[in-house]
């Protein structure tokens, strides 16, 4: 491979992608700034076109390859040491590109959420991977790096306190401001309409070590917050966290990944917190039959068209940019040890949590792809396969989205 590129952006007119590419050019300039050899990539000459000149980027290299077509995204990949898609939903376009990658052995990373789509991807490439020496990072986004790095950061701050690991951690989110994105519900929507007529993925969704080693016997029972519940942790009522089923299967994932650190009867959960009182149970009341009907609405074929058609954003659709400025998350960790110690984390982050502050995490992850495990066009490092950001990255994503990404993480008193 020649490596003419750090990294290509595959899907750059998609909105995330565009939000993508803007930040690549603000960020890695060269000037006192990490620099990045990269392109933009996608299957419209024109739309590309066109978002170079909003660029104001006219030699910004652009290829042309359609999700579709293995001989040309084989010539893309040749040419980079990472490829970033933001082409989905990734289950009924991603395979291909994840296929020339891993066979070729070109580091990947992507924002897809489809759990059961990430499942596949390891049964059918994960020791392709391996041996290829592709590294392979699926949910770098929203979902699911504030989740994974906040627990790696909460278990790493509690072994420096207490000197062991949190057995239990509950995630809650405490405030947030955003739109859900055209491209997840794009996701949400083609989920629901495989697990409605397909039993099996209804278990395998249903499975909370679902893209964790098959073979490693997990058998401990996790809560799953569904429905109005009193948190006397965080001393608060509860709803579900929308997020939750992709969240904390990849937070799974990265404990089975590092061995076992938390041990096998680890127990992580995800929830809204509502507030206390009356007030906090009924607004988890109202908001755990808002979701009901919502869920409802695209399990039923009327109903799911009329929401498609006229209430639902499209993909490629998304906020004004002074919407997406005006997002921002804030999300808390209560972690025990074993002997009832607790720790208290939070992670921070500024901007539309589904767009703008996703398209910084996901620049970062190609960043740190290209530029943290090569050495004279080498890899070093960390070997080929499918990973987590956590285990993976560790502290250096950390660095790198405190830095870069307007996400801070820290230790609260109480």
């Amino acid at each position: 491979m020649s490596n003419q590129f750090d990294v290509i952006v595959f899907g750059a007119t998609s909105f995330v992608g565009q939000l993508l590419c803007q930040y690549l050019v603000d960020t890695f300039n060269g000037d006192d700034q990490e620099s990045l050899r990269w392109a933009m990539a996608g299957r419209s000459q024109a739309k590309l076109s066109e978002l170079q000149r909003k660029l104001q980027q006219p030699e910004l290299p652009v290829l042309l390859a359609d999700a579709a077509d293995e001989t040309s995204l084989k010539t893309l990949c040749q040419q980079t040491r990472v490829v970033v898609s933001t082409v989905g939903p990734y289950a009924l376009y991603g395979e291909q590109l994840v296929k020339v990658c891993v066979e070729l052995g070109t580091d990947y990373c992507d924002l897809t959420g489809e759990v059961q789509w990430i499942r596949l991807m390891l049964d059918r490439y994960e020791d392709t991977a391996q041996k290829s020496g592709a590294r392979i990072i699926h949910c770098s986004g929203f979902d699911s790096i504030p989740s994974d790095m906040g627990v790696y950061f909460t278990q790493k701050k509690a072994k420096e306190v207490f000197g062991s690991f949190c057995t239990d951690i509950s995630m809650g989110v405490k405030a947030a401001k955003g739109g859900l994105s055209g491209g997840t519900l794009a996701s949400m929507i083609n989920i629901t309409r495989e697990a409605a007529k397909d039993p099996g993925l209804r278990r395998q969704l249903a499975n909370p070590y679902l893209i964790c080693p098959e073979n490693d016997n997990l058998k401990a029972k996790q809560k799953d917050v569904q429905t109005p519940t009193y948190d006397a942790g965080f001393r608060v009522w509860l709803a579900p966290f929308i997020m939750a089923a992709i969240n904390s299967r990849v937070v799974f994932r990265s404990n089975a990944l590092a061995e076992y650190p938390y041990g096998k009867e680890f127990r992580y959960n995800e929830a809204m917190l509502m507030g206390s009182g009356f007030k906090g149970r009924f607004r988890s009341t109202l908001l755990v039959a808002g979701l009901g009907l919502f869920m409802l609405s695209l399990v039923i074929k009327p109903t799911r068209w009329f929401m498609e058609r006229f209430v639902l954003p499209k993909p490629g659709e998304g906020p004004s940019p002074n919407g997406q400025k005006a997002g921002f998350y804030d999300i808390r960790f209560l972690g025990k040890t074993a002997d009832g110690q607790e720790i208290r984390t939070r992670v921070v982050g500024q901007g539309d949590p589904g767009y703008s502050s996703t398209a910084r995490m996901l620049g970062q992850v190609a960043a740190g792809l290209a530029l943290d495990f090569h050495e004279n066009q080498q890899k070093t490092g960390k070997v080929g396969g499918f990973w987590t950001t956590s285990t993976l990255f560790g502290d250096r994503l950390i660095e790198r989205l405190e830095k870069d990404a307007d996400i801070t993480f820290e230790v609260l008193r109480s």
